[in-house]
């Protein structure tokens, strides 16, 4: 059984075509600059090759995706027919989806529904979708949702202090994002650990550019860092992360911005950026601390203590944590951020054995020896979870 998962954003779009018999990837690629001119880049197994292409549209750009899988020199099937469904990850699923699901005309107008909600994102995972409808017409089409694993939260974890009107009428309150990354992180350690997932305590970091702590207590995410959209929580690349809402009408007035400008100001303009004044890429931030640059140690020092902050108050929110994960860009490349991290948790039991830690490329458990909590770097594989879920979806 073979699936297409598609990842679907403004201009670009991320596939991986997976054999869910064994669970391999077959090929994955990247198509950058839809609506301006078009690149297609595909890998199969170590061999990869960059193709320029007119993509006028996600509905070109998924044309060009199928030709390249098909391909003679470049791909990994003979017929269309051999996929037999598609998993699409959408952002936003509001109240609509604790769950994955098939999708029809009731699911499309859901997501379409939760525009508002994730402007930037919900409207091209649409697009997405219609534009597999098109070249794949037939094929069963799934939506795996950023929320849906959220929805176990409790409303003493969700609720925002407004109106309960408020809340009933624009459904204002915290979703939560990164699902699938959390929810396949957080199986894997007990898995690795061999320890029943329904029995353990686990804090799982999102360390990328765009980043969320969450708490997942037997199973069930309780708690995680991001809001009613993805500002709100850590230090992000270019957003804000948790700020005083005051300052965005302090900031209307003295700037004389509009209420977008100050939006694009907290998403696009800020975070490590703001901070360091040098990049939203943590590489550049780590060299320009190397150089003395003083604003990059200040975002780095501001970093590490947000990220130990929210583990802080997520092993309180359980009464206790059995393993910390730490997973993505940063959180999987970086032994420095995790070191610095865990400098801060020996409260909890944590112990870090610099050696392990320094480890790079595999799933490791980086605890030393005589730690309570352990401490774990494993790479999230968002991709195979929304394969899995579309496999399990069109097997019922």
């Amino acid at each position: 059984m073979d699936i297409l998962v598609i990842n679907c954003g403004s201009s670009s779009l991320k596939y991986q075509l997976l054999n869910m018999d064994n669970e391999t990837f077959l090929a994955r690629g990247l198509c950058e600059r839809i609506g301006i001119d078009g690149r297609l880049k595909h890998e199969r197994g170590t061999e990869e090759f960059v193709l320029d292409a007119p993509m006028p549209d996600h509905a070109a750009a998924i044309k060009i995706v199928l030709e390249a899988l098909l391909s003679k020199e470049h791909g990994v099937i003979s017929s269309l027919s051999e996929i037999t469904a598609v998993g699409h990850r959408v952002v936003h699923g509001g109240e609509f989806f604790s769950d994955s699901v098939l999708i029809d005309d009731a699911v499309e107008k859901a997501i379409e529904a939760c525009f508002d909600m994730a402007p930037l994102h919900n409207p091209p995972n649409l697009i997405g979708i219609h534009a597999c409808q098109q070249n794949l017409p037939g094929v069963p089409q799934v939506a795996v949702f950023d929320t849906a694993f959220h929805q176990t939260m409790p409303k003493k974890a969700y609720l925002y202090a407004i109106s309960h009107a408020l809340y009933e009428t624009h459904k204002i309150r915290r979703y939560g994002f990164h699902g699938t990354s959390h929810k396949y992180v957080s199986m894997k350690a007990a898995e690795e650990l061999g320890r029943p997932y329904n029995e353990m305590k686990i804090i799982t970091c999102h360390l990328g550019n765009g980043a969320s702590v969450c708490a997942v207590d037997r199973g069930h995410s309780v708690d995680t860092s991001m809001g009613f959209t993805p500002i709100e929580g850590l230090i992000m690349g270019t957003r804000t992360g948790d700020i005083d809402v005051a300052i965005v009408t302090y900031l209307m007035e003295k700037e004389n911005l509009s209420a977008q400008q100050v939006l694009d100001l907290f998403n696009k303009k800020s975070g490590m950026l703001g901070l360091s004044g040098v990049s939203s890429d943590f590489r550049d931030i780590f060299q320009a601390r190397q150089d003395g640059n003083a604003y990059a140690d200040d975002a780095l020092e501001a970093y590490y203590y947000r990220v130990a902050s929210y583990i802080g108050r997520y092993a309180a929110a359980m009464n206790g944590v059995d393993v910390i994960v730490f997973t993505a860009g940063l959180g999987e490349n970086s032994a420095l951020l995790r070191e610095k991290v865990c400098d801060y948790l020996g409260y909890l039991g944590v112990k870090v054995n610099p050696e392990k830690n320094a480890q790079r490329g595999k799933s490791m458990d980086f605890s030393a020896d005589g730690a309570r909590v352990r401490t774990m770097m494993i790479p999230t594989n968002e991709e195979l979870v929304i394969a899995r879920d579309t496999k399990a979806i069109i097997s019922r």
